[in-house]
């Protein structure tokens, strides 16, 4: 068995970090580059950032807050928002980010994945998926959220495999920022279906939350912003809890 990740994610607006709930209601709530620096020392396995209005924006991502981040961990790190085209990988990479999230670009033109999969290695392209529920089936939105795209969300993740993506973000909508646990049915079948690990998203809301999707959701890593954040959990506390539960975890000894 894999060892399983807690991953902390930054969504950066303006320079700082925000969170909001379902993609909505977006408060500000910290300085990136101190926070980066807090999770890594707190024992987070990885980093994710964000920059959530840059598509919408139409804007080029924040290539200096990316460098200064990059600067002060050392673990690894995945930069996503904005990124457009194989040439945008090439300034993300270079400013120090181990892996590049692609989100709405892969939609519209899904050959960015196999382009930057055949340039840098599959193991630095990373699809994000923000998805919601439709009845009895899961839909891909894009432009954080804003768009229905009406694709098969199960679909998608194969099709992101297939053209050479090496792991999936899976961004729950319905559940993001509401804090009553992670979307389990759509992990599971989302990861019952590929076989790249798959990072869940949206929903943490106590220690519990992340065993139930990493174990039942069969995910090889939960990701969350506000519980660690606020201080709602401790990531060093989090993964004792996770190991006490028979999971494979690194911990800080």
């Amino acid at each position: 068995m894999l060892t399983k990740r807690i991953i902390p994610c930054l969504d950066v607006d303006k320079g700082r970090v925000v969170k909001g709930k379902q993609f909505q209601n977006i408060k500000d709530v910290d300085d990136p580059v101190r926070l980066a620096k807090v999770y890594m020392e707190a024992g987070a396995d990885e980093l994710v950032f964000y920059d959530i209005s840059a598509t919408s924006e139409n804007r080029k991502i924040f290539i200096r807050t990316i460098e200064k981040i990059a600067q002060e961990i050392s673990i690894p790190f995945t930069v996503g928002g904005g990124i457009a085209t194989v040439e945008d990988f090439t300034e993300v990479l270079r400013a120090g980010a181990d892996k590049v999230s692609v989100n709405s670009a892969a939609v519209r033109d899904p050959s960015i994945i196999s382009k930057a999969a055949m340039k840098f290695g599959r193991q630095c392209v990373v699809l994000s998926m923000d998805v919601k529920r439709n009845k009895e089936s899961w839909v891909v939105y894009i432009n954080g959220g804003r768009i229905d795209t009406q694709i098969d969300a199960i679909d998608w993740a194969k099709e992101g495999e297939k053209l050479g993506a090496g792991e999936i973000v899976l961004n729950s909508i319905d559940m993001d920022g509401v804090k009553d646990g992670f979307d389990i049915s759509l992990t599971r079948i989302i990861s019952e279906n590929v076989n790249i690990p798959v990072i869940a998203s949206g929903g943490a809301g106590k220690p519990v939350d992340f065993y139930r999707i990493l174990d039942e959701g069969k995910a090889d890593a939960a990701l969350a912003a506000s519980v660690f954040h606020y201080g709602n959990i401790n990531i060093k506390e989090l993964k004792e809890y996770l190991y006490n539960q028979g999971l494979k975890i690194r911990r800080q000894i």
